[in-house]
């Protein structure tokens, strides 16, 4: 295939974080007329922060608020994707569209995971039941919150940084939320127990109820009715709920790369170049797995995006060797009005602030510094390996936090005459 014009025909399947990024990138660093450009999105949509989207179910932010800055080139919305020409270099649209490429970019991102829970699915295997909402786009934001009124009973299945956070919304909305969480304690993948512990005495503050350890057996729904009523545990116990959440965690999507015959394990494989085991196709975000290694992080998408737009334009040297990426939080407090026990008079609230990279559970001979203030609600943690800051969690106060990540991105030793717990103290050490 000749390239129009003699410019390189690239195209990027996924209007998410990672592939506008890239459109971004590539356009600001190519020549000018190098590269005919054109992003093929699935959702309606402008390209949005998908980071953000609790902000906008909390009513804090409305949907223009989170948009990305317009992608340069060809955006094409509401198209997919349905198949890979490798031998032709086309791809295939449901729209009947055929889109010709000389580079291809996945940039597919991930689903939700749907637990197997009895009830899940509807009788007409069409979509989830009514009542039943998943997590993950502009579109589940936006149902969800069309439903949502104060004193909604609302179930959150899930305890991770999603669910969490779809909990702090809904509740911000005014609803009754039950937070059920089957790990031992909450965001098990980014803090530990002393922080989790902090963490849930926040939300129960929220007023939201937290369980942990909770296995969730299926959902029961009315007598008469498609629609969900309650949310059935494996004990028996039945939670009323006129909305339930699934924040369950996602997978990456990989369908497209493998109906395609490219390399896919957990991921779409990738190596330093962000090549799949097609030298013309490449994959970053969350679809892409690198050095065995999903991120699943919007950090790792942004630097994967950037250093492929390096590649394909200026500088073929260019190698991606991995992401260490700082997980960060913010949860508002609740306004007065949706507080559980209405307005009051005393002071309000802030939000609470968190923070974890790296390793945040100690092997055995680490060294572990940590602080907690059980009155203002702050706890900071830093685990050490030989004279190495491997990781951290802070919450509720961050003065440390740009210059302990600093240190961990930087992997450079930590002074020997420095005391550990100075790593804690306003400037981290340095």
């Amino acid at each position: 295939m000749v390239a129009v014009g003699g410019a390189r025909e690239i195209v990027v399947i996924g209007g998410g974080t990672a592939g506008v990024r890239l459109a971004q990138r590539l356009a600001a660093t190519a020549p000018a007329h190098a590269v005919n450009l054109t992003l093929l999105g699935e959702e309606p949509h402008a390209p949005y922060n998908r980071v953000l989207l609790a902000e906008v179910l909390a009513g804090r932010y409305g949907p223009e608020v989170i948009a990305l800055p317009p992608v340069p080139g060809g955006e094409r919305r509401g198209v997919r994707a349905v198949r890979i020409d490798r031998a032709d270099r086309l791809v295939r649209c449901d729209d009947g569209g055929v889109v010709p490429y000389d580079r291809l970019i996945l940039a597919t991102g991930s689903n939700p995971v749907l637990p197997p829970l009895r009830g899940l699915r509807r009788p007409d295997h069409d979509g989830l039941p009514e009542g039943v909402h998943a997590f993950r786009t502009m579109d589940d934001c936006l149902a969800l919150s069309a439903a949502v009124r104060p004193g909604t009973r609302a179930v959150v299945i899930g305890g991770g940084l999603l669910g969490v956070s779809a909990a702090r919304a809904l509740a911000e909305r005014g609803a009754q939320v039950v937070l059920a969480q089957q790990g031992e304690y909450l965001m098990e993948r980014q803090l530990d127990r002393a922080g989790s512990r902090l963490l849930k005495a926040q939300l129960e503050a929220w007023g939201v109820e937290v369980h942990t350890e909770c296995r969730v057996r299926g959902l029961v729904r009315t007598a008469y009715d498609t629609r969900v009523a309650a949310v059935e545990l494996a004990d028996g116990f039945r939670l009323d709920a006129e909305l339930t959440v699934l924040a369950c965690g996602v997978r990456p999507r990989t369908g497209l790369a493998r109906a395609a015959g490219l390399d896919v394990r957990r991921g779409v494989v990738v190596d330093d170049e962000l090549r799949t085991s097609d030298p013309r196709i490449h994959a970053i975000g969350d679809c892409a797995e690198h050095d065995e290694r999903l991120y699943g992080l919007a950090g790792a998408a942004l630097e994967q995006a950037d250093v492929l737009a390096r590649l394909l334009t200026v500088d073929p040297s260019a190698r991606y060797t991995g992401t260490r990426s700082l997980t960060r939080l913010t949860l508002g407090a609740l306004s007065p009005e949706a507080r559980p026990d209405g307005p009051t008079e005393a002071s309000p609230e802030v939000p609470l602030d968190l923070a974890a990279f790296g390793e945040t559970t100690p092997l055995p001979g680490d060294d572990t510094v940590q602080l907690t203030d059980a009155t203002r609600g702050t706890y900071r943690k830093v685990v050490v390996r030989g004279d190495r800051l491997v990781g951290g969690v802070l919450l509720g106060d961050l003065a440390t936090v740009g210059t302990l990540a600093r240190t961990w991105e930087d992997d450079v030793p930590l002074p020997p005459t420095t005391p550990l717990l100075h790593l804690l103290t306003p400037d981290g050490g340095s």
